[in-house]
């Protein structure tokens, strides 16, 4: 997460932005590839294999998240105890999946930028006209094609890469990346989304884990150390606990009573 990984991202951004704005229909070629003109149908979308690995890459990426949640939550209910991780890298996956799959392009992105899914497009026998990635106009209401979803759940893998040991970071980073690809490819063959919401939704994801490592790790101004998350969550969860926690002493002191 430094300086030449977020360059990279932006140099992958703008070149992805330029050429699929300058030539939209390569999106269409793209998505045709994978679309039976007999049938109609983008033939992945029926696939048993696929949907197997749909549900794979959730289980993956709930793998990785959940050693986070259950700290948290043992921390929520314990608060004098020690997180069973260290608490930066809860803060950090937390809000990376919060923030990025979650907020950025589920809320802010799928539900407000009207792009149509391939099977929706006349391209594709469907009733609407295509859109470009740039274009936030299209008729699609919620759930829209810009970005891919599971594109960003599969690159959000890159948040546990970033903690991986210094010397296992570049293969975590390649592992990653290539996790996320393979999600959003999937969501390709099978006509979901568009080539440009897949890599749109990896340049977008990185943005955000880039960010927020930034605001936990690396900036001096807001640099944060585990005692300093560990305090926080205390400080909001104590004043709550130690009414319940007297109750029950009290209640324990009349049993043990005569």
């Amino acid at each position: 997460m430094n300086r030449t990984g977020l360059l990279i991202a932006l140099a992958i951004g703008v070149c992805v932005g330029v050429v699929f704005a300058v030539w939209p229909q390569l999106d269409i070629a793209i998505s045709r590839l994978f679309f039976n003109e007999q049938y109609r149908v983008f033939p992945v979308q029926y696939s048993l294999v696929a949907r197997h690995l749909r549900d794979l890459f959730t289980y993956v990426i709930a793998a990785l998240a959940a050693p986070a949640f259950i700290a948290l939550a043992i921390k929520l209910v314990l608060p004098r105890r020690r997180m069973l991780i260290p608490a930066r890298a809860a803060l950090f996956l937390i809000a990376t999946l919060a923030l990025g799959p979650g907020l950025v392009t589920n809320v802010i992105l799928k539900d407000n930028w009207g792009r149509p899914r391939p099977p929706e497009v006349t391209q594709f026998n469907g009733p609407e006209q295509f859109r470009p990635w740039w274009d936030p106009r299209g008729p699609c209401e919620r759930n829209c094609s810009f970005v891919a979803g599971e594109g960003a759940g599969g690159f959000w893998t890159l948040a546990p890469a970033a903690l991986a040991p210094l010397h296992l970071r570049p293969v975590a980073y390649a592992a990653a990346l290539a996790f996320g690809a393979a999600a959003g490819s999937l969501r390709i063959f099978g006509g979901a989304h568009f080539f440009s919401d897949v890599m749109f939704s990896g340049v977008v994801t990185f943005l955000v884990i880039w960010l927020v490592h930034g605001l936990i790790y690396r900036w001096p101004a807001t640099r944060l150390t585990n005692e300093q998350v560990e305090h926080a969550i205390e400080r909001v969860v104590l004043p709550i606990y130690e009414p319940i926690e007297r109750w029950f002493s009290r209640l324990r002191g009349r049993r043990a009573g005569p």
